[in-house]
């Protein structure tokens, strides 16, 4: 089957069945069946290239013996199907006797399958599916890579299944972010809310470039580290890792908020940290608990920035997408967040990004923070900032005309060479440079260069809400520096 035509057929078929309610669970059941076959791929390599290989999968459960029609009439299908893939294979691969010493590429199968579901309900249609999925000749590298392409297709389709803060970060802003961190060989990654793994595979595909031996691939393949909270993406990242030819992803289910950030030592660190954290979600007491009280705010973003700064290692470089409210936001928290970032770390860059970077399923303004851990006492002297502009002929950012990596140029150009800018048409701060004593005087207000007002557009109820809640917390955030500024004229203490 051509591979364009992969997602199209998969699609179809779903939609008569009564079990799939939506794209969110017909993603999801495409999701696990498509880590089967990419696993049982995987399989036929470690058999190959090792002596005595044993499947952690039972064998009646591996995708060769139940899912494959051979055209003998032979194979699985209807109700029989339905039966061993509700009664047999999830049952046995939620199961799977986990230990301390199980090798990772083994645990991977549980964990993928621990909170997995199996949405269709009729067998036929179940069947026909599997056979468009095993269709795939992943033997083949050509085609291998070319599914790479095709499983980026259905990662972008996650977006319309995501809930408010989650969003499938556009790969060229992925791409870009890797290739300004300049990775090495040697060095190890992390996203600590990792999703589908865009980060990962675009800081493999930047480091792809430096690999020339094979001792130099083993330090490739180790590099990665990920953490996701949620079952769905996790799959889906897993799947992604193996298709990238790590063996061995160390991707791990969980949540990255739930460890005391005290505690982490010298191994919990990491040189390089590539993120788009959560954000628009408040967490409870009993995550707040496990960072210094003056950091425990109640939202998300904020947490994983402190995670951040307690996990980067000295010499470490971090990037990190956070949402406009952290840049101009004034409660104890943040603040306190954003003063530790100027006293021990060394903000150098700010980037400001479109609000149409996740459009159509969010306008909400990003920023791309970044900071390195130099060594023992630096501080931020300077910190840049810059504003990334509409490339000529948008408006805006959307489903048919998504970011592309060229448009990224002007922000590489301007990293190598940086000036001033002002806009000759608004008279606006395109880029400037503020010391790190200039960000204190003005409160730690980091909103600076920021976009002319543009003209709304008419959206969706659902997102006229959600767009509402953001800009209330945003002006509520305004409102309170404000007032801020007005009692130090005064003087007052209130």
């Amino acid at each position: 089957m051509a591979l364009t035509n992969f997602v199209k057929s998969i699609r179809n078929i779903m939609r008569n069945d009564a079990g799939i309610n939506g794209d969110a669970q017909r993603i999801e059941q495409i999701a696990w069946m498509l880590f089967l076959k990419v696993y049982d791929e995987k399989e036929n390599d470690w058999e190959f290239n090792e002596d005595n290989y044993q499947s952690f999968i039972p064998e009646n459960c591996r995708w060769r013996n139940w899912a494959k029609d051979d055209g003998t009439g032979e194979a699985l299908t209807a109700d029989a199907l339905l039966q061993f893939v509700n009664g047999t294979l999830f049952p046995t691969l939620k199961e799977l006797e986990v230990t301390p010493e199980t090798p990772m590429r083994s645990a991977i199968v549980r964990a993928t399958f621990q909170d997995a579901n199996q949405y269709m309900k009729d067998g036929v249609l179940l069947r026909q599916v599997i056979n468009v999925i095993d269709s795939l000749d992943l033997s083949s590298y050509e085609e291998s890579h070319a599914f790479g392409e095709i499983y980026e297709s259905i990662l972008k389709e996650m977006q319309s299944a995501g809930s408010a803060g989650e969003f499938y970060t556009p790969r060229a802003l992925t791409d870009f972010m890797a290739e300004i961190i300049q990775p090495r060989v040697g060095e190890r990654v992390a996203d600590f809310a990792c999703g589908t793994g865009g980060f990962l595979t675009s800081w493999l595909k930047a480091l792809d470039k430096q690999v020339t031996t094979a001792e130099e691939r083993e330090l490739y393949a180790r590099s990665v580290y990920g953490i996701e909270k949620k079952q769905f993406p996790y799959m889906l990242c897993v799947t992604n890792m193996l298709l990238h030819d790590i063996d061995s992803p160390k991707v791990y289910h969980g949540n990255s908020l739930t460890k005391d950030v005290l505690n982490y030592t010298d191994d919990d660190k990491f040189d390089v940290i590539l993120m788009n954290p959560p954000y628009g979600g408040n967490e409870k007491n009993d995550v707040k608990r496990h960072f210094p009280s003056d950091m425990a705010s109640s939202e998300t973003a904020d947490l994983f920035m402190v995670v951040i700064q307690y996990r980067l290692a000295k010499n470490g470089r971090a990037a990190v997408i956070l949402p406009d409210g952290f840049l101009f936001g004034t409660d104890n928290a943040k603040l306190a967040i954003k003063e530790r970032l100027l006293r021990k770390f060394n903000l150098h860059t700010i980037i400001r990004l479109p609000g149409s970077i996740f459009a159509p399923y969010t306008s909400i303004a990003t920023n791309i923070l970044f900071f390195d851990n130099e060594a023992e006492g630096f501080s931020t002297k300077d910190t840049w900032f810059y504003r990334m502009d509409m490339p000529e002929g948008y408006k805006h950012f959307s489903k048919t005309k998504p970011m592309l990596l060229d448009h990224c140029q002007p922000m590489k150009d301007w990293w190598t060479n940086r000036q001033e800018i002002i806009d000759a048409e608004t008279g606006d701060e395109k880029s400037r440079c503020f010391s790190a004593q200039e960000l204190l005087d003005l409160g730690l207000n980091f909103d600076q260069c920021k976009f002319p007002k543009e003209d709304e557009e008419v959206l969706r109820p659902e997102e006229l809400l959600r767009q509402y809640h953001e800009k209330r917390t945003a002006l509520d955030a305004k409102i309170d520096l404000t007032l801020s500024e007005i009692q130090k004229m005064l003087g007052v203490d209130i």
